[in-house]
């Protein structure tokens, strides 16, 4: 689904693509990635946006970076070994009984696991955008590749402050005030 629209808060799921913390010393800017997706979870939490978070290969990789887990206590996780989410088991089960068509997706390795989960979302028929900024790879330019791959194949290409702006839609609200302090 080629999705041109702003994203919704209410059609929304924020899904954590293996941030890992034994990942972590090996991804290129993982610090900055990993602060972009904290801002991200945050402002997701805020407007109840559901959210799954994947682990691959827990055993050799370890669990998810901590600070996202707070940032995220009520998050659906996924164990995996397949590269695409799409492809471990319960997952699409998962992604069809929250029944909302846009995926915001951040996480590692954009080249890889990212890059195959969402295209396999797309040809599932969700609409999915990735938050540039929130996603890594240990080599950069393998980052650039695949999120032009990712335009080509129709998911929209944005950064977090973008996203959090388009779910939160208007400001002097009270969920505005909240986000405020997330994006200064």
């Amino acid at each position: 689904m080629n999705y041109a629209g702003n994203i919704k808060a209410e059609h929304s799921i924020l899904l954590v693509i293996d941030l890992q913390s034994k990942l972590a010393p090996a991804i290129a800017s993982f610090i900055d990635t990993l602060d972009c997706a904290l801002q991200l979870a945050k402002a997701s939490a805020i407007h109840q946006i559901p959210s799954i978070i994947t682990e691959h290969y827990k055993k050799g990789l370890g669990e998810s970076d901590e600070k996202i887990k707070s940032v995220l206590p009520n998050a659906r996780y996924f164990e995996k070994i397949n590269f695409s989410a799409c492809a471990q088991e319960g997952f699409l089960d998962t992604l069809a009984q929250l029944n909302r068509p846009h995926i915001v997706v951040i996480g590692t390795e954009a080249h890889v696991c990212v890059l195959q989960t969402c295209l396999d979302l797309l040809q599932q028929g969700y609409a999915v955008t990735v938050a540039a900024d929130a996603v890594a790879s240990r080599n950069t330019e393998h980052k650039a590749i695949a999120l032009e791959q990712l335009r080509q194949a129709g998911a929209i290409v944005s950064c977090v402050e973008t996203i959090i702006f388009q779910w939160t839609t208007k400001a002097g609200t009270s969920t505005f005030k909240q986000i405020l302090p997330i994006v200064k």
